[in-house]
């Protein structure tokens, strides 16, 4: 969360102003013109968000299905900007299952995490319709391969997870292209991450943006639970990310009061501060460095495998992979898996950093076997009335690619956490201008009276 620059007032000139005498008049028919555009549109979103809200085995707020479980609860710093979504029969298919986690970021990163909650589904749905049809041959080929040797496809992905990635590449690249002409919408300077999940009966693909993390839970050699981290966060402090912001002129570098927490900046102001490489919207670092080009990455799963779980930095900020996967696996059922996380990072948020304001947490966890006694929650069973009231107030205001992720795991080693005392957003307001180079060269004293 947090705001970044304005883009500045327009300069064109007054309605009244002599040099311009039938400016107003022209001004007045187009914003009528306008204004009836923007009536119609926001009928037209409202229209389709009804519609969404009453897709079966589409869930968004709070509670748990036969196969899924979702949380998200506010933090202490505003809005939560959090949204979440798990989508069953996904493209009118019953193997399929899609999931997803949005951490929105900025004034108006509520808004742009459920708008692409909402849209970037449909885009992958219909990008993925549209490779079938053109790849009918293809993929009745990869299917004849798979049946004659089911264990060919063990070491690579299948051919048609090209088709996946494919999908996700494009849908990925449209959504941030419609969030720049939302006029509705401002996301000059907010955005928000993007961890999504499509699950096909042994095969899973992850398309990822942002610092929002999946994680999955299987059983290792000698039987007992293992956490592997599937994606990577896509933060400024990894080298490739810094690197080619740097190379777009992008300014890259911590705060002195917040030395682990890397952010991208401006080329000549000290503004916005993102604490991330890859977003959707964020148009202000768009020419600079920031991408919405999604991390793909494909495992195929197997019996060992229990769960995966889906979660926005508030999690992963005071949680290590592996206590989220034991509290997932020791919860008292299912459906209450994803409400018992949040509750253990904010308990943790408190015990940790107990002058730092409490992050906005959004959980989904998919389970991949059969339970004997699964305890099915509704929405109104799990969400409390005011969050879900307010959810839809706010719903109406508006790596490598070809790596096995089961090798990827950025958290080795590593402690992303925020610093304690640090109230942890990000973006950030036009700050003093700081130079990494002069505050090298500055003396201990220096630094400290400054």
């Amino acid at each position: 969360m947090g705001s970044c620059l304005s883009s500045g007032e327009s300069r064109s000139p007054h309605p009244s102003s002599p040099t311009t005498p039938s400016f107003g008049v022209k001004k007045r028919k187009n914003a009528k013109r306008k204004t009836s555009r923007t009536s119609s549109f926001n009928m037209n979103r409202q229209h389709r968000e009804d519609h969404l809200h009453r897709v079966p085995g589409r869930m968004f707020l709070n509670g748990s299905t036969e196969v899924a479980s979702l949380y998200t609860q506010q933090g202490k710093k505003g809005t939560n900007q959090d949204a979440m979504i798990v989508w069953e029969n996904f493209g009118s298919r019953t193997d399929t299952v899609f999931c997803g986690v949005f951490d929105g970021h900025g004034p108006f990163g509520h808004l742009v995490a459920k708008r692409v909650r909402d849209s970037l589904p449909l885009k992958l749905s219909s990008n993925w319709d549209a490779h079938i049809k053109d790849s009918n041959d293809v993929l009745r080929d990869a299917a004849l391969k798979e049946e004659a040797d089911p264990n060919s496809e063990m070491d690579k992905p299948p051919e048609r997870l090209l088709m996946f990635k494919d999908s996700f590449l494009k849908a990925f690249k449209v959504m941030d292209r419609e969030l720049r002409m939302y006029a509705n919408v401002d996301c000059f300077c907010s955005g928000t991450t993007a961890v999504t999940l499509i699950k096909q009966g042994q095969d899973l693909i992850i398309g990822n943006v942002g610092d929002s993390r999946a994680i999955l839970c299987t059983k290792d050699t000698n039987n007992f639970l293992a956490a592997v981290q599937l994606t990577v966060d896509l933060k400024p402090n990894l080298p490739a990310e810094a690197e080619r912001i740097r190379k777009c002129r992008g300014r890259v570098f911590a705060l002195q009061d917040e030395p682990d927490v890397t952010r991208v900046w401006l080329p000549n102001n000290d503004s916005p501060g993102l604490a991330m490489a890859r977003a959707f919207g964020d148009f202000c670092l768009k020419d600079f460095g920031l991408i919405s080009v999604p991390d793909i990455f494909y495992r195929r799963l197997t019996d060992n495998d229990q769960f995966v779980v889906l979660a926005s930095d508030g999690i992963w900020d005071v949680l290590t992979n592996k206590e989220v996967v034991d509290t997932v696996a020791s919860a008292e059922s299912r459906s209450g898996a994803a409400r018992a996380v949040v509750e253990t990072a904010v308990r943790a948020w408190k015990y940790k950093y107990p002058t730092s304001k409490v992050d906005d947490c959004a959980v989904v966890c998919l389970f991949l076997t059969p339970h004997a006694n699964i305890s099915t929650a509704s929405a109104s069973d799990m969400v409390d009335k005011n969050d879900a009231d307010d959810d839809l107030a706010d719903d109406d205001l508006a790596g490598n690619p070809d790596e096995d992720p089961a090798t990827v795991n950025a958290n080795d080693g590593i402690d992303w956490s925020a610093l304690e005392g640090v109230s942890r957003v990000n973006t950030l307001l036009t700050l003093p201008r700081f130079v990494p180079e002069e505050a090298e060269k500055q003396s201990p004293e220096q630094k400290k009276d400054n």
